[in-house]
């Protein structure tokens, strides 16, 4: 991961500071469309509507670019994804070196989803264009490379390209692929990546600055819902004990190691809710819970987790309104954004009803 892009020698050269790349990502969020504008796209009758309403905002220059390709909801989607990499790469253009290491660690769990995305992918013998689909290149990997991962044959050639090319994720995986060949199972190398990672992330934001305990905090938020959503998986699976402890991940706020063994020998998911209650992480999971026993599906939960996290990065600047939270909490209004229109576009594109579609939307 020391590939990940830091600040351009030009913004060194200019000594940019806080000040003047928060002046400049507040100009950027307060061009962030209003809830007015999603409730409109969604009474939008059909795709063509949708591109028209589209063409009027920032992501207007993309969609020239996907629609030479097509007019559906394939060309459209991939140009909310284009926008929202390009954005990100402008913000790391504008920040100075600190903030530069703050946002590039942050955005290091992009690359973290599409190398499990790609790995999944090979794994259930899906096409390269269906793996593309899903991906969005908004870490240090770029759109090239992604397509040549997701070009390769098989789970072991994916990781045989990454170990040629240096990828720092190469070196767990190849101490995990005996397990994976043996067993066939992705857990070893999903979980191999996530330490890699998450590792990786918590030694970089060691830093004792406010801007550091800020980024720290956020990323310890990540690790706290990746533990809660592992808890819930492994009840579902039956895991005993002593095999669930070893998918315990270290660096998190609220789920500590402790808490973790507790949960995983649980009977099961609603006792789990029960005792999160007093943590940060009871209410919005309370609230799902009807839900969940609605539908017994894991992806419930999982939502919510990611609600919770949207929202804890998007609050950032209130506890840093001078530093980098103004710069931390854009980028993931910017994510909550693009995700809302996807699922406004994709709902239009099958005929999925508003009042549905509303209600995967995240608004802050």
């Amino acid at each position: 991961m020391s590939q990940l892009k830091s600040v351009t020698a030009e913004s060194k050269q200019r000594g940019r500071d806080y000040g003047y790349c928060n002046a400049r990502v507040r100009g950027m969020r307060s061009r962030l469309l209003g809830r007015l504008y999603f409730d409109e796209l969604m009474a939008c009758p059909d795709m063509k509507a949708v591109i028209q309403m589209l063409s009027g905002t920032e992501y207007g220059p993309d969609l020239e670019q996907t629609l030479l390709y097509g007019h559906d909801f394939a060309q459209v989607d991939e140009a909310l994804k284009s926008n929202m990499v390009r954005t990100f790469r402008k913000v790391l253009g504008l920040v100075n070196g600190e903030a530069s290491l703050l946002v590039s660690t942050l955005l290091g769990r992009w690359d973290l989803l599409n190398i499990k995305t790609i790995l999944r992918g090979k794994h259930m013998h899906l096409q390269a264009q269906e793996i593309l689909d899903s991906l969005v290149a908004a870490g240090q990997l770029t759109p090239v490379e992604l397509h040549a991962l997701a070009g390769e044959e098989d789970v072991r050639a994916v990781v045989d390209t990454m170990t040629t090319w240096g990828l720092p994720y190469a070196v767990p995986f190849r101490q995990a692929m005996p397990d994976y060949l043996k067993s066939g199972e992705l857990s070893s190398l999903e979980l191999a990546m996530d330490r890699y990672y998450w590792g990786w992330a918590s030694d970089r934001l060691k830093g004792r600055r406010a801007n550091y305990r800020l980024a720290r905090a956020v990323l310890g938020v990540q690790i706290d819902a990746t533990n809660l959503l592992t808890v819930f998986r492994l009840l579902k699976a039956d895991m005993e004990d002593m095999e669930a402890a070893g998918f315990f991940l270290p660096g998190g706020v609220v789920v500590s190691e402790k808490l973790f063994r507790e949960l995983a020998t649980m009977s099961d998911i609603d006792e789990v809710l029960d005792r999160l209650k007093p943590t940060p992480f009871g209410k919005p999971l309370s609230e799902a819970a009807m839900l969940y026993l609605e539908t017994n599906s894991i992806a419930t939960l999982e939502r919510v987790l990611e609600d919770y996290v949207m929202r804890r990065a998007m609050s950032s600047w209130r506890s840093d309104p001078l530093g980098a939270g103004v710069i931390i909490s854009y980028l993931w209004a910017k994510e909550n954004e693009v995700t809302n229109l996807r699922i406004i576009v994709k709902a239009n594109s099958v005929g999925m009803p508003a009042d549905r579609a509303r209600r995967e939307l995240i608004f802050v």
